[in-house]
């Protein structure tokens, strides 16, 4: 019964994770509730998670990578390596070797977000398309990541649980060379292939890639219209006709955001609605159109107001909120003129939408104002400028700490954990981040969905259900021997965090892998290898990894578009993993 209703646990935690009905987090605090309620774990083991050294180690290394992006510590590196880009072949070497270096150290989610407006500004200087660029950047990210042991949370996570098992620990750089031969052959692979699988988008004016050109017009006030004498906020046009007033040209005078201004005969009226309710608006206003208005970016700028992109980032409180819940106008002081998600732009009753992380928000503001929302960690401007808040001197600094925590953890001397922890310290006392953003930079998210599903680990240990599983998968594909199963982890475990968390999937693949060694006499390192290459690399769609969710909309990227350029790269490091991992730690 036990093994049975674990099964049941497994299936439906599984599910849940797929298809993303239910947050990641709660699914693994709902699997650990069950996991202890029904005695399959106890409880010191169902809260072990929290306490694990993993859990801990992630929390720590998303600390570090705030002190080097709060310093600016990330995007000086960035700029410097980038300047040897003259030429878009030079260009994509340099911005692969940036961040796939720094993302070996550091949260990828952080290196992307810093290096994501300066390959973005490269573009635009070099006339280079985004679109050619930024799926590289994301799988870059990810090729880094598993170039050592804290590059990505799922290494920490695997190395625990076998660790557990008492076959011994991996070490910093034990990683590394099967890292940098994947690294290698991703850069071979975006050079070859990149040219005929990636598309040429991006770039252009914003007003065009938004298709504004539809939803934006000028419609002139009559002498009898029913608006003259009323404020745009008195008129509530926006709920009655779901249509903006975003500037009122009065002869030769501009008034930005013109709630609450009376409007007058001759008043033109710059409004955002679809035609449909602009048409509606015209009829019952006595308004008309003006013939001979153009829409330009320069429309839309002036000596005080700027237009800008800015992506809604992850663990932004924005995510899950309308802009009528944000009250985002009276807050921001700034119209968002349309959301980009994925491959198409948004127009219509914008206040509705529910904004996901991703989003790229196109938005007109003065520029006190925009420059005072750069300073907000909710919002990632996909523009180069150098934000005020970043404590520039304390950049060497920070530099020093996480080498030290690196390099005192891969010489011995002290556990990643304890230098970690240290270093998150001195991260403090030294002043390169304060207690409040470092607590703010936690993805707890990640952290709660690592302390649930450890439990998981253990409950399959203990009830037999890994040695099951694996006594049935050697049934199936024992004649193969080591070197087949090894392809049939790899392939599995890449397949399901193309659709679920890169942790969940590990967590459940880890145990079946140790437990298949076992019973076939051989050391369980090559099989937990193969997991976290595999895991760790989510290439196939925009959803599988957070890095590809980023640059989804920032692109101009088609989901198909991931399938093209993912699907093939996938299956060429599947081989090169089948090849060379036996070689590098024997069966």
């Amino acid at each position: 019964m036990e093994i049975l209703l674990l099964l049941a646990l497994m299936l439906c935690a599984t599910a849940l994770f797929a298809t993303e009905k239910v947050s990641v987090d709660l699914v693994a605090l709902l699997l650990l509730s069950a996991l202890m309620v029904s005695g399959l774990v106890t409880m010191e083991e169902g809260i072990s998670g929290f306490s694990n050294p993993a859990t801990i180690t992630v929390g720590a290394m998303f600390i570090l990578s705030a002190g080097m992006k709060k310093t600016g510590a990330l995007s000086a590196l960035g700029r410097q390596l980038f300047q040897l880009g003259k030429n878009p072949s030079l260009a994509l070497l340099a911005m692969v070797i940036t961040v796939g270096g720094l993302s070996a150290f550091i949260n990828n989610t952080a290196a992307v977000a810093v290096l994501l407006p300066l390959v973005l500004s490269m573009c635009a200087r070099r006339k280079i398309p985004a679109s050619r660029l930024l799926i590289p950047l994301s799988y870059a990210s990810q090729l880094g990541g598993v170039c050592t042991l804290i590059g990505t949370s799922t290494n920490l996570l695997v190395n625990a649980i076998l660790e557990r098992s008492g076959h011994g620990s991996l070490s910093m750089f034990e990683f590394t060379p099967l890292g940098l031969i994947m690294m290698g052959t991703g850069i071979v692979y975006f050079f070859v292939a990149g040219p005929w699988l990636l598309p040429s988008r991006g770039g252009g004016k914003l007003t065009e890639a938004y298709g504004l050109q539809d939803y934006l017009t000028e419609l002139h006030v009559m002498e009898n219209s029913p608006l003259v004498g009323k404020t745009v906020r008195q008129s509530d046009l926006a709920q009655l006709h779901d249509v903006t007033v975003l500037e009122i040209l009065r002869k030769r005078q501009k008034i930005w955001s013109p709630w609450h201004e009376p409007l007058r005969a001759g008043d033109i009226l710059l409004v955002r609605g679809s035609v449909k309710d602009v048409m509606e608006l015209k009829a019952t206003a006595k308004l008309e159109i003006e013939p001979d208005f153009k829409l330009r970016d320069e429309t839309l700028r002036t000596e005080d107001l700027t237009l800008v992109e800015t992506m809604v980032p992850p663990r932004s409180r924005l995510i899950g909120k309308t802009l009528v819940e944000l009250d985002f106008w009276w807050h921001y002081n700034t119209i968002v003129l349309a959301i980009k998600r994925h491959d198409r732009p948004l127009h219509e009753k914008l206040n509705r939408i529910h904004l996901r992380m991703g989003d790229v928000l196109l938005l007109q503001g003065r520029t006190e104002e925009i420059d005072r929302i750069r300073r907000d960690e909710d919002f990632l401007f996909l523009s180069e400028v150098e934000q005020p808040s970043l404590r520039v001197g304390k950049a060497p600094v920070a530099l020093g700490i996480i080498t030290l925590v690196i390099g005192l953890a891969a010489m011995g001397i002290l556990p990643i954990l304890i230098t970690a922890i240290l270093g998150c310290v001195a991260m403090v006392l030294t002043r390169c981040i304060s207690m409040e953003e470092a607590y703010a930079s936690v993805d707890w998210k990640v952290l709660f969905l690592m302390a649930g599903v450890i439990p998981l680990g253990i409950a399959m240990d203990r009830w037999g259900v890994a040695a099951l599983i694996a006594s049935e998968s050697l049934n199936l594909f024992g004649r193969y021997g080591p070197a087949g199963i090894l392809a049939v982890l790899y392939i599995v475990t890449a397949v399901l965090t193309e659709f679920m968390s890169n942790n969940a999937s590990a967590i459940l693949l880890t145990p079946i892998a140790i437990s298949t060694a076992a019973a076939m006499g051989v050391d369980p390192k090559p099989f937990v290898m193969a997991i976290c290459y595999a895991a760790s690399t989510s290439f196939s769609t925009p959803v599988g990894y957070q890095t590809n969710t980023m640059i989804y909309s920032a692109g101009a990227y088609r989901f198909s578009d991931f399938m093209k350029a993912g699907i093939p790269l996938n299956l060429i490091l599947w081989g090169v993993s089948v090849y060379f991992i036996p070689i590098l730690w024997p069966f």
